[in-house]
């Protein structure tokens, strides 16, 4: 069966300053093994500047990523604040070498930082496809609701991209094995470190899971860095074959 190669940075995302942070992505990157996806965090190119950031900072994201993309060979994927429906979306990119883009809108609003204010509710569950992987791409927050992350054995590998604050690592860490092991899939998530504009404190967590929730890879807290991780399909065919609890789940419908 396929492998995948995914690479997953970690770093403080300078707010508001575009340039500065694709600076930080190409140093991570440029001694970084060859991969099929790049992940970066939520909002990489400002931080989560929902009242701040604009249309031009949103344009230029997209064009760093089209030509990383591009020039790295692989997919590259990470959120951006775009204009959306007289707000914005917080939108989970998902860019092709070849500059096709699939897209993913967060679902799940952060109240308490007053996201719903400014940022559209995305409507869709979406289903990327990669070397025979079925990816599901998440947006920080929508890590805490389960029913929405659901497998239905509809796919392999849960992503989470984010911004998650130190405060709440615990839950972070918590959740992320739940979600692996719950849905008996591999878990891919990407956090960033450092002081954002806001005052608000961050101090990591990116990691690969198995569907076990055992971590196989991680950066370490608070510190700048990249992690390389093989998934082989195989080993999760094997464990779901010897371990079959996806047969036993309830069925549902979910509403959007």
């Amino acid at each position: 069966m396929s492998t995948l190669t995914v690479n997953l940075v970690q770093y403080d995302i300078a707010w508001l300053a575009p340039e500065q942070n694709f600076a930080t992505i190409e140093a991570l990157v440029a001694d970084a093994p060859p991969c099929d996806l790049l992940l970066l965090p939520e909002t990489f190119a400002t931080g989560f500047a929902l009242q701040q950031a604009t249309d031009e900072q949103a344009a230029k994201a997209r064009a760093f990523i089209q030509q990383l993309a591009k020039r790295l060979q692989c997919v590259v994927a990470g959120s951006v604040l775009v204009p959306h429906q007289g707000k914005k979306a917080n939108r989970f990119y998902w860019v092709w070498p070849d500059g096709t883009e699939q897209t993913y809108d967060k679902r799940h609003l952060f109240c308490l930082g007053n996201e719903g204010d400014y940022v559209a509710q995305g409507k869709e569950r979406k289903i990327f496809e990669i070397n025979g992987f079925r990816l599901l791409p998440q947006v920080c927050y929508d890590l805490r609701f389960p029913v929405f992350q659901r497998s239905k054995n509809d796919y392999d590998v849960m992503v989470n991209v984010a911004n998650w604050p130190s405060a709440r690592r615990y839950a972070w860490d918590t959740l992320l094995r739940a979600r692996a092991i719950e849905n008996q899939c591999f878990v891919l998530a990407t956090n960033r470190i450092g002081q954002d504009g806001q005052g608000i404190a961050h101090n990591g967590g990116t990691v690969a899971l198995d569907y076990l929730g055992q971590a196989i890879t991680q950066v370490g807290d608070d510190e700048t860095g990249m992690i390389s991780v093989i998934l082989e399909k195989a080993k999760l065919a094997e464990f779901k074959c010897q371990f079959p609890a996806h047969l036993d789940a309830d069925g549902f419908e979910l509403s959007v």
